[in-house]
């Protein structure tokens, strides 16, 4: 019930993805600045995300990072690993989810489960490598490719993208939690988002150089 896309660009990693259930962000997507980006979807475990994380901390290597996953239940989990370098890495279990597939590029791993048709990951990875822009706006792309593709076989309902490069922290972190255009509206606030981003970072790093928000009562 799940399609995403993990991508590395000119040292930021990212992750986008969209789902028939709420909230999909907050479970799937695992990003760390200088290691990697991971997925863990279908049946979700949120734990593994962090740990595959923490083998590509170790040895750089996203198919070694799941081959040598420790974990319960593995049959039903859905993962995808992308490190600073080298290929990235996807499993997909025994009991995945309908319909499922995934596929690599370059920078970029995509997968889904429960899906209209199993060459939606590979229309997100096409579209994610023929797109410009910032890591943020070819990963959306790669979300409506997937959405034209045929998308789920029902319905999606929520949508996040969320973006680290040099900073501690996420300098994106977008989710929209429930609605009937998840990623229409994911759209619309990454546009809203996207030119602020940086004047964020600044306001974290050095907040008295930063410029102000612009907003009623802020001088």
């Amino acid at each position: 019930m799940t399609f995403s896309i993990a991508a590395r660009l000119d040292g930021r990693f990212g992750m986008a993805v969209s789902s028939s259930s709420p909230a999909v962000a907050a479970r799937c997507v695992h990003l760390r600045p200088g290691v990697g980006a991971s997925a863990s979807q279908n049946v979700t475990d949120p734990r593994l995300g962090g740990r595959i994380l923490d083998g590509l901390a170790v040895h750089g290597d996203a198919v070694r990072a799941i081959h040598e996953l420790d974990a319960p239940d593995l049959d039903h989990r859905q993962l995808t690993a992308i490190g600073t370098a080298g290929p990235a890495a996807w499993f997909s279990g025994l009991h995945t989810l309908g319909t499922h597939g995934a596929a690599l590029g370059v920078d970029c791993v995509a997968a889904g489960n429960l899906l209209a048709d199993d060459r939606v990951p590979a229309a997100m990875v096409d579209a994610f490598e023929s797109a410009t822009g910032e890591l943020e706006e070819r990963m959306l792309v790669a979300l409506q490719a997937a959405l034209r593709a045929g998308g789920e076989a029902g319905p999606v309902h929520s949508a996040g993208l969320a973006v680290v490069a040099d900073v501690e922290w996420r300098v994106t972190d977008l989710r929209v939690d429930w609605s009937e255009s998840p990623i229409d509206d994911l759209a619309a606030v990454l546009a809203i988002w996207l030119p602020q981003r940086d004047d964020y970072v600044r306001r974290g790093l050095q907040p008295a150089a930063a410029p102000s928000y612009g907003v009623p009562g802020d001088r």
